[in-house]
């Protein structure tokens, strides 16, 4: 039986248990979850060193680190960095985005090393294995893409993200309407680019109970890919996007019918303006369905500081019911992302994250600012480190900018608003 299974059963297993302890829940909160597909926990039954983590309603918003090769920077040494420091700062899963020649060792390094749900779009390994052939994407099979899925899950690959919703009407749509930025999901111009040529439906779409079945075997969740997410904000909420989206709240209730955990991606590139309806609308289509937004970046005139754009956005979502941030970097539009990026990235989207959770009164988020505000009032320097989102960068900076060591900041000073309320307030 699958975790979806034996939840609905009433059984009380292992994982579930422990999630509820990282979450500070009863465990029944999750069973429940779990039997409603509104809580998923992605954990491939080979990925041994794994502590599952939960993701959906009710629980703290969680976020994503991408990692991976491309065929530009192919050192695995470096791609374990940035999982170490990935989660070292608080990501609570990682993406293997590899698209270089070692394509496989990077995953199965990865997997190896990693405490944290990981995950993959298995059509990049695909696409890269065809062309190393010397074949055409356009000649790729459907045992290709599926062997690959099949090969993945083996490793222990514990989530995929797979863009069956991405139909050729849905393409029509796209061609009707006009974008300004196109197609900008890689995963997405794959598939599109073999259904133009081939005049077929999407393989992942026409054999999905084969998925399924793929997915059961290895208790591998999906995460239900939006191949026509918008690449800028005038491509927004468009005719394409949303029919993608109608068509994944249909595959969400296939999936839980069958017993396969299942989340649902989402933009990408929003107004701020358009966050709460994007998420409202995936939501209510998607039948409560854990969502997994990227971002989302509020503008698109910020290279170099799209961490910061999609931090803002990313509040706004998990505040409105978006459950997991995909953290952008510093390098996004840009590069392949330093092991320095990455961590500029999670923490931009942990202080998202944070910050949505404390709207929608996370007791244990609560808890921490309150007691950052007590170590505050009482300068206690040690407690605010240790309660920070970036203990090290906080200790540095004080460092740096308090040489003489006093037990206030340079910025006031004897002039420090809490020692002299202290002072005006002390009934001694």
């Amino acid at each position: 039986m699958t975790l979806i299974e034996k939840a609905r059963q009433g059984q009380l297993t292992e994982v579930m248990k422990q999630v509820a302890d990282s979450e500070g829940l009863e465990v029944e909160v999750i069973r429940a979850g779990l039997a409603a597909g509104t809580i998923v926990i992605p954990a491939n039954k080979h990925h041994r060193q794994l502590r599952p983590r939960g993701i959906g309603a009710g629980l703290s918003t969680k976020i994503n680190a991408n990692i991976g090769i491309s065929e530009d920077y192919c050192s695995i040494e470096t791609e374990l960095k940035k999982l170490g420091v990935a989660v070292k700062n608080g990501a609570d899963a990682v993406m293997d985005l590899s698209t270089g020649e070692q394509i496989k060792e990077t995953r199965r390094e990865i997997i190896k090393n990693s405490t944290v749900a990981v995950g993959t779009v298995p059509i990049y390994q695909a696409t890269v294995e065809i062309l190393q052939s010397g074949r055409a994407i356009v000649d790729m099979t459907r045992d290709d893409l599926f062997n690959t899925i099949i090969e993945q899950a083996e490793d222990g690959v514990d989530f995929v993200t797979v863009h069956c919703g991405l139909l050729r009407a849905g393409l029509e749509h796209l061609k009707k309407e006009g974008r300004v930025s196109g197609l900008v999901s890689r995963g997405g111009s794959f598939l599109a680019g073999w259904m133009g040529y081939n005049q077929r439906e999407n393989p992942l779409y026409q054999h999905y109970d084969y998925l399924l079945e793929i997915a059961r075997e290895y208790e591998l969740t999906l995460s239900l890919g939006d191949g026509l997410r918008p690449g800028c904000l005038a491509d927004a909420t468009d005719r394409g996007q949303i029919h993608e989206l109608l068509v994944l709240g249909e595959l969400v209730e296939r999936a839980r019918a069958a017993g396969v955990q299942t989340m649902v991606e989402g933009p990408g590139h929003l107004p701020f303006n358009q966050i709460t309806t994007n998420i409202s609308l995936a939501k209510e289509l998607c039948k409560g369905a854990p969502f997994y937004v990227l971002g989302p970046l509020v503008s698109d005139i910020t290279p170099g500081y799209d961490h910061i754009t999609a931090a803002i956005g990313g509040t706004l979502a998990a505040t409105a019911g978006a459950d997991f941030l995909c953290y952008v970097t510093p390098a996004e539009h840009l590069g392949l992302p330093t092991v320095e990026d990455v961590k500029e990235g999670v923490i931009a989207a942990k202080i998202a994250a944070h910050a949505a959770d404390l709207a929608t009164g996370n007791q244990r988020a609560i808890d921490r600012d309150r007691a950052m505000a007590r170590a505050r009032k009482n300068l206690d320097w040690e407690q605010q480190f240790n309660l920070a989102i970036d203990p090290e960068k906080a200790r540095r900076f004080r460092r740096e900018h308090n040489p003489r060591e006093r037990d206030v900041c340079t910025m006031c000073g004897q002039y420090c608003a809490l020692k002299i309320a202290e002072a005006v307030t002390d009934d001694d």
